[in-house]
Protein backbone atom coordinates (compact mmCIF):
# COMPACT_ATOMS: atom_id res chain seq x y z
CA UNK A 1 0.00 0.00 0.00
CA UNK A 2 2.88 2.25 0.93
CA UNK A 3 4.75 1.84 -2.11
CA UNK A 4 1.51 2.11 -4.32
CA UNK A 5 0.16 5.50 -2.60
CA UNK A 6 4.74 6.55 -3.65
CA UNK A 7 4.19 5.75 -6.59
CA UNK A 8 0.94 7.68 -7.36
CA UNK A 9 2.38 10.61 -5.93
CA UNK A 10 4.87 10.72 -7.91
CA UNK A 11 3.39 10.17 -11.24
CA UNK A 12 1.52 13.00 -10.15
CA UNK A 13 4.90 15.28 -11.52
CA UNK A 14 4.38 14.16 -15.02
CA UNK A 15 0.59 15.77 -15.04
CA UNK A 16 -2.75 14.42 -16.51
CA UNK A 17 -4.39 14.17 -20.16
CA UNK A 18 -5.21 17.77 -19.32
CA UNK A 19 -2.04 19.38 -19.36
CA UNK A 20 -0.12 17.38 -21.77
CA UNK A 21 -0.75 19.69 -24.80
CA UNK A 22 1.03 23.12 -22.83
CA UNK A 23 3.50 20.55 -21.69
CA UNK A 24 4.17 19.19 -25.39
CA UNK A 25 4.36 22.93 -26.95
CA UNK A 26 6.70 23.82 -23.85
CA UNK A 27 9.11 21.04 -24.46
CA UNK A 28 8.93 21.57 -28.19
CA UNK A 29 10.17 24.91 -27.58
CA UNK A 30 12.58 24.15 -24.68
CA UNK A 31 14.19 21.54 -26.83
CA UNK A 32 14.59 23.12 -29.75
CA UNK A 33 16.49 25.84 -28.41
CA UNK A 34 18.84 23.69 -26.12
CA UNK A 35 20.32 21.94 -29.07
CA UNK A 36 22.41 24.84 -30.08
CA UNK A 37 22.52 26.16 -26.70
CA UNK A 38 24.13 22.20 -25.45
CA UNK A 39 26.40 23.33 -28.24
CA UNK A 40 27.50 26.49 -26.80
CA UNK A 41 28.20 25.10 -23.48
CA UNK A 42 30.10 22.81 -24.92
CA UNK A 43 32.28 25.19 -26.82
CA UNK A 44 32.49 27.12 -23.72
CA UNK A 45 33.26 24.70 -21.12
CA UNK A 46 36.50 23.83 -24.09
CA UNK A 47 35.79 20.54 -24.60
CA UNK A 48 33.60 18.93 -27.61
CA UNK A 49 30.65 20.74 -28.26
CA UNK A 50 28.58 17.15 -28.84
CA UNK A 51 29.51 17.17 -24.92
CA UNK A 52 27.70 19.69 -23.91
CA UNK A 53 24.90 18.56 -26.33
CA UNK A 54 24.93 14.68 -24.48
CA UNK A 55 24.86 16.59 -20.83
CA UNK A 56 21.42 18.64 -22.17
CA UNK A 57 19.91 15.49 -23.30
CA UNK A 58 20.98 13.56 -20.08
CA UNK A 59 20.67 16.40 -17.43
CA UNK A 60 17.23 16.84 -18.72
CA UNK A 61 15.89 13.64 -19.15
CA UNK A 62 17.40 12.66 -15.45
CA UNK A 63 16.42 15.69 -14.19
CA UNK A 64 12.91 15.53 -14.78
CA UNK A 65 13.04 12.01 -13.41
CA UNK A 66 14.47 12.57 -10.10
CA UNK A 67 14.43 16.36 -8.41
CA UNK A 68 12.17 17.53 -6.15
CA UNK A 69 11.34 20.59 -8.53
CA UNK A 70 8.90 19.68 -11.07
CA UNK A 71 9.40 22.34 -13.01
CA UNK A 72 13.44 22.35 -12.66
CA UNK A 73 15.59 21.76 -15.84
CA UNK A 74 18.82 20.35 -15.23
CA UNK A 75 21.35 21.70 -17.73
CA UNK A 76 25.06 22.61 -17.78
CA UNK A 77 24.95 26.49 -17.15
CA UNK A 78 27.50 29.45 -18.12
CA UNK A 79 29.42 29.50 -15.13
CA UNK A 80 29.66 25.65 -14.24
CA UNK A 81 30.97 25.50 -18.03
CA UNK A 82 33.57 28.38 -17.36
CA UNK A 83 34.71 26.28 -14.13
CA UNK A 84 35.65 23.47 -16.79
CA UNK A 85 37.38 25.18 -18.96
CA UNK A 86 39.81 26.26 -15.95
CA UNK A 87 40.78 22.35 -15.50
CA UNK A 88 43.76 21.84 -16.87
CA UNK A 89 43.31 18.06 -17.07
CA UNK A 90 40.00 18.59 -19.44
CA UNK A 91 42.63 19.54 -21.85
CA UNK A 92 44.86 16.47 -21.88
CA UNK A 93 45.24 13.30 -23.98
CA UNK A 94 42.76 11.62 -21.53
CA UNK A 95 40.54 14.49 -22.18
CA UNK A 96 37.17 12.02 -22.08
CA UNK A 97 38.25 10.08 -18.94
CA UNK A 98 38.79 13.72 -16.95
CA UNK A 99 35.72 15.06 -18.05
CA UNK A 100 33.40 11.77 -16.98
CA UNK A 101 35.59 11.83 -14.00
CA UNK A 102 34.89 15.19 -12.71
CA UNK A 103 31.29 14.93 -13.48
CA UNK A 104 30.70 12.05 -11.71
CA UNK A 105 32.54 13.64 -8.52
CA UNK A 106 30.12 16.52 -8.73
CA UNK A 107 27.73 14.59 -8.69
CA UNK A 108 28.71 12.48 -6.04
CA UNK A 109 29.30 15.57 -3.98
CA UNK A 110 25.48 17.00 -4.76
CA UNK A 111 23.66 13.43 -4.31
CA UNK A 112 25.60 12.66 -0.91
CA UNK A 113 24.87 16.28 0.57
CA UNK A 114 21.35 15.33 -0.70
CA UNK A 115 20.51 12.42 1.32
CA UNK A 116 22.81 13.74 4.51
CA UNK A 117 19.45 16.33 4.31
CA UNK A 118 22.03 19.55 4.07
CA UNK A 119 19.81 21.42 1.65
CA UNK A 120 19.75 23.76 3.87
CA UNK A 121 23.68 24.66 3.80
CA UNK A 122 23.05 27.19 0.74
CA UNK A 123 22.06 29.80 2.99
CA UNK A 124 25.47 30.10 4.10
CA UNK A 125 26.51 31.44 1.07
CA UNK A 126 26.60 35.06 1.25
CA UNK A 127 24.65 37.11 -1.65
CA UNK A 128 28.18 38.72 -2.08
CA UNK A 129 30.01 35.88 -2.68
CA UNK A 130 27.30 34.99 -5.48
CA UNK A 131 27.11 38.34 -6.97
CA UNK A 132 30.46 38.97 -7.60
CA UNK A 133 31.24 35.22 -8.52
CA UNK A 134 27.84 35.55 -11.22
CA UNK A 135 29.34 38.96 -12.44
CA UNK A 136 32.87 37.83 -12.72
CA UNK A 137 31.38 34.39 -14.83
CA UNK A 138 29.58 36.79 -17.18
CA UNK A 139 33.04 39.07 -18.37
CA UNK A 140 34.36 35.18 -18.26
CA UNK A 141 32.02 34.57 -20.89
CA UNK A 142 32.86 37.10 -23.17
CA UNK A 143 36.20 37.02 -23.19
CA UNK A 144 36.38 33.38 -23.19
CA UNK A 145 34.62 33.11 -26.68
CA UNK A 146 37.12 35.99 -28.51
CA UNK A 147 38.76 33.20 -30.10
CA UNK A 148 36.29 31.52 -31.71
CA UNK A 149 34.11 35.07 -32.65
CA UNK A 150 37.20 36.64 -34.25
CA UNK A 151 39.35 33.28 -35.42
CA UNK A 152 42.93 34.20 -33.95
CA UNK A 153 43.29 32.33 -31.22
CA UNK A 154 46.12 33.68 -28.48
CA UNK A 155 48.63 31.96 -26.65
CA UNK A 156 48.64 33.87 -23.72
CA UNK A 157 48.35 32.45 -19.82
CA UNK A 158 45.10 34.12 -19.07
CA UNK A 159 42.32 35.43 -20.13
CA UNK A 160 42.86 38.90 -19.49
CA UNK A 161 46.27 38.64 -20.95
CA UNK A 162 44.50 36.82 -24.50
CA UNK A 163 42.03 39.83 -24.41
CA UNK A 164 45.25 41.63 -24.83
CA UNK A 165 47.03 40.23 -27.07
CA UNK A 166 43.66 40.00 -29.17
CA UNK A 167 43.59 43.37 -29.34
CA UNK A 168 47.35 43.81 -30.61
CA UNK A 169 47.05 41.56 -32.86
CA UNK A 170 43.77 42.71 -34.95
CA UNK A 171 45.24 42.41 -38.06
CA UNK A 172 45.60 39.20 -37.68
CA UNK A 173 41.83 38.18 -37.01
CA UNK A 174 39.46 36.56 -39.64
CA UNK A 175 36.85 39.16 -40.78
CA UNK A 176 34.75 36.31 -41.95
CA UNK A 177 34.15 34.77 -38.35
CA UNK A 178 33.52 38.48 -36.92
CA UNK A 179 30.92 39.18 -39.57
CA UNK A 180 29.38 35.27 -38.94
CA UNK A 181 29.64 36.32 -35.12
CA UNK A 182 28.30 39.27 -35.57
CA UNK A 183 25.14 38.86 -38.08
CA UNK A 184 24.52 35.90 -35.67
CA UNK A 185 23.77 38.43 -32.70
CA UNK A 186 22.37 40.98 -35.07
CA UNK A 187 19.40 38.37 -36.16
CA UNK A 188 19.12 37.60 -31.96
CA UNK A 189 18.82 40.71 -30.71
CA UNK A 190 16.42 41.67 -33.96
CA UNK A 191 14.07 38.54 -33.61
CA UNK A 192 13.83 37.97 -29.97
CA UNK A 193 11.82 41.26 -29.95
CA UNK A 194 9.16 38.97 -32.23
CA UNK A 195 6.80 36.31 -31.36
CA UNK A 196 10.04 33.41 -31.87
CA UNK A 197 11.18 35.21 -28.17
CA UNK A 198 14.15 32.83 -27.28
CA UNK A 199 14.06 30.48 -30.17
CA UNK A 200 15.84 34.31 -32.22
CA UNK A 201 18.76 31.91 -30.57
CA UNK A 202 18.12 29.00 -32.87
CA UNK A 203 17.22 30.96 -36.20
CA UNK A 204 20.52 33.10 -35.46
CA UNK A 205 22.75 30.46 -35.18
CA UNK A 206 21.10 28.94 -38.26
CA UNK A 207 21.44 32.14 -40.27
CA UNK A 208 25.13 32.58 -39.20
CA UNK A 209 25.91 29.03 -39.88
CA UNK A 210 24.00 29.82 -43.61
CA UNK A 211 26.44 32.58 -43.90
CA UNK A 212 29.27 30.75 -43.09
CA UNK A 213 28.72 28.09 -46.23
CA UNK A 214 28.15 31.07 -48.74
CA UNK A 215 31.72 32.68 -47.64
CA UNK A 216 34.85 31.06 -49.10
CA UNK A 217 36.08 27.41 -48.05
CA UNK A 218 37.52 27.07 -44.84
CA UNK A 219 37.36 30.65 -43.56
CA UNK A 220 35.22 30.16 -40.90
CA UNK A 221 35.89 27.34 -38.43
CA UNK A 222 32.84 25.10 -37.59
CA UNK A 223 32.21 22.16 -35.20
CA UNK A 224 32.93 18.85 -37.53
CA UNK A 225 36.56 20.81 -37.46
CA UNK A 226 36.85 19.67 -33.99
CA UNK A 227 34.33 17.22 -33.61
CA UNK A 228 32.21 14.44 -35.29
CA UNK A 229 28.41 14.54 -34.92
CA UNK A 230 27.20 11.33 -35.72
CA UNK A 231 23.54 9.70 -35.46
CA UNK A 232 23.67 8.00 -32.48
CA UNK A 233 22.79 8.12 -28.19
CA UNK A 234 25.27 9.16 -26.44
CA UNK A 235 27.79 6.03 -25.98
CA UNK A 236 29.36 4.86 -22.14
CA UNK A 237 32.39 7.07 -20.93
CA UNK A 238 33.84 5.38 -17.46
CA UNK A 239 35.80 7.61 -15.02
CA UNK A 240 39.33 6.67 -13.86
CA UNK A 241 39.89 6.49 -10.32
CA UNK A 242 43.42 7.85 -10.74
CA UNK A 243 42.29 11.55 -11.35
CA UNK A 244 39.94 12.15 -8.30
CA UNK A 245 42.76 13.10 -6.26
CA UNK A 246 43.55 16.15 -9.14
CA UNK A 247 40.07 17.04 -9.94
CA UNK A 248 38.83 17.05 -6.37
CA UNK A 249 38.94 20.95 -6.01
CA UNK A 250 37.24 21.48 -9.11
CA UNK A 251 34.29 18.76 -8.37
CA UNK A 252 34.02 20.62 -4.82
CA UNK A 253 33.35 24.18 -7.04
CA UNK A 254 31.46 22.42 -10.01
CA UNK A 255 28.91 20.86 -6.92
CA UNK A 256 28.76 24.29 -5.40
CA UNK A 257 27.85 26.39 -8.18
CA UNK A 258 25.37 23.63 -9.56
CA UNK A 259 23.37 23.48 -6.49
CA UNK A 260 22.90 27.56 -5.68
CA UNK A 261 22.13 27.90 -8.79
CA UNK A 262 19.53 25.09 -8.28
CA UNK A 263 18.43 26.06 -4.92
CA UNK A 264 17.63 29.89 -6.49
CA UNK A 265 15.18 27.73 -8.83
CA UNK A 266 13.61 25.68 -5.43
CA UNK A 267 12.94 29.04 -3.74
CA UNK A 268 11.39 30.80 -6.29
CA UNK A 269 9.23 28.66 -8.55
CA UNK A 270 6.61 26.39 -6.47
CA UNK A 271 5.59 23.00 -7.20
CA UNK A 272 1.95 22.51 -9.45
CA UNK A 273 0.66 22.09 -5.76
CA UNK A 274 1.34 25.16 -5.06
CA UNK A 275 4.80 24.09 -1.97
CA UNK A 276 7.65 25.10 -2.48
CA UNK A 277 10.54 21.81 -3.48
CA UNK A 278 12.53 20.35 -0.95
CA UNK A 279 16.29 21.90 -1.52
CA UNK A 280 17.55 17.95 -0.18
CA UNK A 281 15.72 16.82 -2.39
CA UNK A 282 16.58 19.04 -5.51
CA UNK A 283 20.13 18.15 -4.44
CA UNK A 284 19.87 14.55 -4.84
CA UNK A 285 18.11 14.89 -8.27
CA UNK A 286 21.50 16.98 -9.90
CA UNK A 287 23.44 14.45 -8.18
CA UNK A 288 21.82 11.52 -10.01
CA UNK A 289 21.59 13.94 -13.49
CA UNK A 290 25.30 14.23 -13.34
CA UNK A 291 26.05 10.86 -12.67
CA UNK A 292 24.69 9.89 -15.49
CA UNK A 293 25.62 13.05 -17.67
CA UNK A 294 29.46 11.72 -16.03
CA UNK A 295 29.11 8.19 -17.71
CA UNK A 296 27.03 8.91 -20.83
CA UNK A 297 29.69 11.74 -22.39
CA UNK A 298 27.96 14.85 -20.86
CA UNK A 299 29.47 17.40 -19.02
CA UNK A 300 28.42 18.80 -15.34
CA UNK A 301 25.32 19.64 -14.93
CA UNK A 302 22.90 21.78 -12.61
CA UNK A 303 19.49 23.55 -12.23
CA UNK A 304 19.55 25.76 -15.32
CA UNK A 305 17.20 29.20 -14.34
CA UNK A 306 17.10 30.43 -17.63
CA UNK A 307 16.12 27.43 -19.11
CA UNK A 308 13.37 26.83 -16.46
CA UNK A 309 11.94 29.98 -17.25
CA UNK A 310 12.04 30.02 -20.53
CA UNK A 311 9.97 26.27 -20.47
CA UNK A 312 7.54 27.44 -17.71
CA UNK A 313 6.85 30.55 -20.46
CA UNK A 314 6.29 28.17 -22.87
CA UNK A 315 3.43 26.93 -20.61
CA UNK A 316 5.07 23.91 -18.85
CA UNK A 317 2.75 22.08 -16.70
CA UNK A 318 4.17 19.73 -15.51
CA UNK A 319 7.63 17.03 -15.64
CA UNK A 320 6.55 15.80 -18.69
CA UNK A 321 7.99 19.08 -20.88
CA UNK A 322 11.11 18.45 -20.05
CA UNK A 323 10.75 14.85 -21.33
CA UNK A 324 9.49 16.13 -24.36
CA UNK A 325 12.55 18.44 -24.63
CA UNK A 326 15.01 15.60 -23.97
CA UNK A 327 12.55 13.90 -26.67
CA UNK A 328 13.19 16.29 -29.12
CA UNK A 329 17.00 16.83 -28.75
CA UNK A 330 17.57 13.33 -29.44
CA UNK A 331 15.44 13.48 -32.79
CA UNK A 332 17.20 16.22 -33.58
CA UNK A 333 20.68 14.62 -32.90
CA UNK A 334 19.08 11.24 -35.17
CA UNK A 335 17.51 13.06 -37.55
CA UNK A 336 19.96 15.96 -38.34
CA UNK A 337 23.40 14.90 -37.07
CA UNK A 338 25.54 15.79 -40.24
CA UNK A 339 23.96 19.92 -40.41
CA UNK A 340 24.81 20.03 -37.01
CA UNK A 341 28.47 19.67 -37.88
CA UNK A 342 27.82 22.46 -40.49
CA UNK A 343 27.11 24.87 -37.19
CA UNK A 344 29.32 27.71 -37.18
CA UNK A 345 31.64 27.81 -34.26
CA UNK A 346 31.61 32.11 -34.57
CA UNK A 347 27.96 32.02 -34.44
CA UNK A 348 28.12 30.00 -31.04
CA UNK A 349 30.22 32.62 -29.90
CA UNK A 350 28.20 34.86 -30.68
CA UNK A 351 25.51 33.83 -28.55
CA UNK A 352 27.54 33.10 -25.77
CA UNK A 353 28.41 36.70 -26.10
CA UNK A 354 25.08 37.45 -25.85
CA UNK A 355 24.31 35.55 -23.01
CA UNK A 356 27.26 37.19 -21.24
CA UNK A 357 26.87 40.49 -21.52
CA UNK A 358 23.07 39.89 -20.37
CA UNK A 359 24.39 38.03 -17.52
CA UNK A 360 26.51 40.97 -16.02
CA UNK A 361 24.39 42.92 -13.43
CA UNK A 362 25.89 46.54 -12.73
CA UNK A 363 22.78 47.39 -10.63
CA UNK A 364 23.53 44.25 -8.10
CA UNK A 365 27.15 45.13 -8.02
CA UNK A 366 26.54 48.86 -7.43
CA UNK A 367 24.03 47.49 -4.45
CA UNK A 368 26.42 45.32 -2.78
CA UNK A 369 28.49 48.39 -2.42
CA UNK A 370 26.10 50.42 -1.01
CA UNK A 371 25.60 47.70 1.79
CA UNK A 372 28.72 47.89 3.26
CA UNK A 373 32.19 47.65 3.60
CA UNK A 374 32.13 43.92 4.47
CA UNK A 375 30.17 43.07 1.59
CA UNK A 376 31.78 45.21 -1.02
CA UNK A 377 34.94 43.67 -0.16
CA UNK A 378 33.99 39.95 -0.36
CA UNK A 379 31.89 40.72 -3.52
CA UNK A 380 35.41 42.39 -5.08
CA UNK A 381 37.78 40.02 -4.10
CA UNK A 382 35.31 37.36 -5.25
CA UNK A 383 35.13 39.36 -8.56
CA UNK A 384 38.69 39.92 -9.14
CA UNK A 385 39.49 36.40 -8.14
CA UNK A 386 36.94 34.59 -10.81
CA UNK A 387 38.30 36.79 -13.73
CA UNK A 388 42.07 36.41 -12.36
CA UNK A 389 42.62 32.94 -11.20
CA UNK A 390 41.21 29.42 -12.12
CA UNK A 391 37.34 29.34 -11.22
CA UNK A 392 37.04 26.50 -8.93
CA UNK A 393 39.38 28.29 -6.36
CA UNK A 394 37.84 31.55 -6.88
CA UNK A 395 34.31 30.40 -5.67
CA UNK A 396 36.47 28.61 -2.78
CA UNK A 397 38.10 31.81 -1.98
CA UNK A 398 35.46 33.52 -1.99
CA UNK A 399 33.66 31.75 0.23
CA UNK A 400 36.27 31.50 2.71
CA UNK A 401 36.72 34.92 2.55
CA UNK A 402 33.45 35.38 3.18
CA UNK A 403 33.71 33.40 6.28
CA UNK A 404 36.19 35.25 7.99
CA UNK A 405 35.15 38.46 7.50
CA UNK A 406 31.59 37.21 9.53
CA UNK A 407 33.51 35.37 12.26
CA UNK A 408 35.49 38.99 12.41
CA UNK A 409 32.61 41.05 12.36
CA UNK A 410 30.66 38.69 14.56
CA UNK A 411 33.26 38.57 17.29
CA UNK A 412 33.44 42.72 17.29
CA UNK A 413 29.80 42.92 17.79
CA UNK A 414 29.65 41.15 20.92
CA UNK A 415 28.71 44.00 23.89
CA UNK A 416 28.57 43.39 27.61
CA UNK A 417 26.38 45.49 29.66
CA UNK A 418 25.59 46.12 33.27
CA UNK A 419 21.98 45.64 35.00
CA UNK A 420 21.10 47.70 37.77
CA UNK A 421 18.48 46.92 40.31
CA UNK A 422 16.48 49.30 42.74
CA UNK A 423 13.67 48.97 45.13
CA UNK A 424 11.80 51.02 43.41
CA UNK A 425 10.97 49.01 40.34
CA UNK A 426 11.22 45.08 39.23
CA UNK A 427 13.00 45.78 36.19
CA UNK A 428 16.57 46.61 35.44
CA UNK A 429 17.63 49.61 34.61
CA UNK A 430 20.50 48.93 31.96
CA UNK A 431 23.87 50.19 31.69
CA UNK A 432 27.45 50.09 30.72
CA UNK A 433 29.59 47.66 32.31
CA UNK A 434 32.50 48.95 34.69
CA UNK A 435 35.64 48.81 33.71
CA UNK A 436 37.35 48.18 37.50
CA UNK A 437 35.59 45.88 40.09
CA UNK A 438 35.28 47.62 43.55
CA UNK A 439 35.21 45.84 47.00
CA UNK A 440 31.66 44.61 47.84
CA UNK A 441 30.66 45.60 44.36
CA UNK A 442 27.62 43.30 43.07
CA UNK A 443 27.64 43.50 39.02
CA UNK A 444 25.30 42.05 36.92
CA UNK A 445 26.09 41.53 33.49
CA UNK A 446 24.14 40.12 30.64
CA UNK A 447 25.68 39.91 26.64
CA UNK A 448 24.30 41.00 23.56
CA UNK A 449 25.90 38.49 20.27
CA UNK A 450 27.11 35.78 19.36
CA UNK A 451 29.27 34.23 22.14
CA UNK A 452 32.18 31.64 20.24
CA UNK A 453 35.69 30.82 20.16
CA UNK A 454 36.21 33.97 18.54
CA UNK A 455 34.22 36.44 20.62
CA UNK A 456 36.02 35.47 23.71
CA UNK A 457 38.43 38.33 23.73
CA UNK A 458 36.09 40.78 23.06
CA UNK A 459 34.09 39.84 26.00
CA UNK A 460 36.82 39.50 28.52
CA UNK A 461 37.69 43.00 27.56
CA UNK A 462 34.48 44.29 28.24
CA UNK A 463 34.38 42.42 32.15
CA UNK A 464 35.21 44.63 35.13
CA UNK A 465 39.04 44.14 36.02
CA UNK A 466 38.91 43.20 39.79
CA UNK A 467 42.64 44.32 39.91
CA UNK A 468 44.84 42.98 42.97
CA UNK A 469 41.90 43.28 45.54
CA UNK A 470 38.33 43.26 45.58
CA UNK A 471 36.76 42.15 48.42
CA UNK A 472 33.22 40.74 49.01
CA UNK A 473 32.41 41.61 45.56
CA UNK A 474 30.34 39.60 43.12
CA UNK A 475 29.95 39.20 39.10
CA UNK A 476 26.48 37.39 38.07
CA UNK A 477 27.16 37.02 34.28
CA UNK A 478 23.69 36.01 32.74
CA UNK A 479 23.64 33.54 29.52
CA UNK A 480 20.25 33.18 29.53
CA UNK A 481 19.63 31.69 25.97
CA UNK A 482 23.06 30.66 25.40
CA UNK A 483 23.12 27.01 23.93
CA UNK A 484 26.29 25.89 23.70
CA UNK A 485 29.62 27.70 24.77
CA UNK A 486 33.16 26.58 23.29
CA UNK A 487 36.23 25.45 24.14
CA UNK A 488 37.50 28.84 23.90
CA UNK A 489 34.56 30.83 25.88
CA UNK A 490 34.98 28.45 28.65
CA UNK A 491 38.36 28.80 29.32
CA UNK A 492 38.41 32.32 29.62
CA UNK A 493 35.69 32.11 32.31
CA UNK A 494 37.58 29.68 33.70
CA UNK A 495 40.87 32.27 33.89
CA UNK A 496 38.45 35.27 35.17
CA UNK A 497 36.81 33.08 38.15
CA UNK A 498 40.63 32.90 39.23
CA UNK A 499 41.21 36.43 38.98
CA UNK A 500 38.33 37.16 40.83
CA UNK A 501 39.36 34.75 43.43
CA UNK A 502 42.57 36.34 43.96
CA UNK A 503 41.18 39.11 44.37
CA UNK A 504 38.84 37.55 46.98
CA UNK A 505 36.11 38.19 45.03
CA UNK A 506 33.30 36.07 43.69
CA UNK A 507 32.03 34.92 39.97
CA UNK A 508 28.89 33.34 39.15
CA UNK A 509 26.77 32.26 36.48
CA UNK A 510 22.76 32.31 35.56
CA UNK A 511 20.15 31.33 33.59
CA UNK A 512 22.04 28.66 31.86
CA UNK A 513 20.49 25.37 30.18
CA UNK A 514 21.17 21.78 30.33
CA UNK A 515 23.91 21.66 27.94
CA UNK A 516 26.11 25.23 29.20
CA UNK A 517 26.31 23.15 32.50
CA UNK A 518 27.05 20.39 30.99
CA UNK A 519 29.76 21.71 29.21
CA UNK A 520 31.36 23.26 32.68
CA UNK A 521 30.99 20.17 34.32
CA UNK A 522 32.99 18.02 31.85
CA UNK A 523 35.51 20.55 31.51
CA UNK A 524 36.23 21.51 34.95
CA UNK A 525 34.80 24.94 34.87
CA UNK A 526 32.03 24.37 37.05
CA UNK A 527 34.34 23.28 40.01
CA UNK A 528 36.77 26.75 39.67
CA UNK A 529 33.22 28.69 39.61
CA UNK A 530 31.59 26.69 42.08
CA UNK A 531 28.66 24.59 41.60
CA UNK A 532 26.63 27.08 44.55
CA UNK A 533 27.51 29.49 42.21
CA UNK A 534 25.81 27.88 39.17
CA UNK A 535 22.03 28.93 39.03
CA UNK A 536 20.06 26.86 36.14
CA UNK A 537 17.41 28.92 33.85
CA UNK A 538 13.98 29.45 35.10
CA UNK A 539 10.79 29.30 33.11
CA UNK A 540 9.91 32.66 34.35
CA UNK A 541 13.05 35.37 32.93
CA UNK A 542 14.67 36.79 35.87
CA UNK A 543 13.97 34.16 37.96
CA UNK A 544 18.03 32.88 37.74
CA UNK A 545 19.87 36.11 38.70
CA UNK A 546 17.10 36.79 41.45
CA UNK A 547 18.16 33.67 43.09
CA UNK A 548 22.20 34.49 42.36
CA UNK A 549 21.43 37.91 44.36
CA UNK A 550 19.47 36.05 46.78
CA UNK A 551 22.43 33.60 47.47
CA UNK A 552 24.77 36.96 47.75
CA UNK A 553 22.41 38.44 50.32
CA UNK A 554 22.11 35.44 52.43
CA UNK A 555 26.36 34.46 52.59
CA UNK A 556 26.65 38.38 53.27
CA UNK A 557 23.98 37.74 56.55
CA UNK A 558 26.25 34.44 57.22
CA UNK A 559 29.58 36.62 57.30
CA UNK A 560 28.15 38.92 59.33
CA UNK A 561 26.46 37.19 62.21
CA UNK A 562 29.99 35.14 62.16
Amino acid sequence: MRFTAGWRRYRQRFGTRATIGKDLRAGVVLGVESVPDGLAAGLLAGVNPVLGLNAYIVGTLFGALATGSVFMTVQATGAMAVIIADVPEIQGTNASAAVATLTVMAGIVMLALGLAGLGSLIRFIPAAVLIGFVNAVAVNIVLSQLANLTGYASDADNRLARTWDSALNFGQMSWESILVGSATVAVILVLERTRLGALSMVVGIVAGSILAVLLPPASVAVISDVAEVTRALPALSLPDISMVFGLLIPALSLALVGLVQGAAISGSIPNPDGKYPNASADFRGQGIANIASGVMQGIPVGGSMSATALSRAAGARSASANLIACGVMLASVLAFAPLIGYTAMPALAGLLMVVGVRTFKLHQLIMVARTGAVPATVCAVTFILTVVIPLQYAVLAGVGLAVVLHIARQSNRVRVRRLLFDDTNSRPIETAAPAVLTPGDVVVLTAYGSLFFASSASFRDQLPDPGHSAPGAYVVIRLRGTDELGVTFLTMLRVYARELASADAHLMIAGIGARVRHQMEITGVAEVIGTQNIFAAEPRVGDAVARALDAIDSRRREDESD
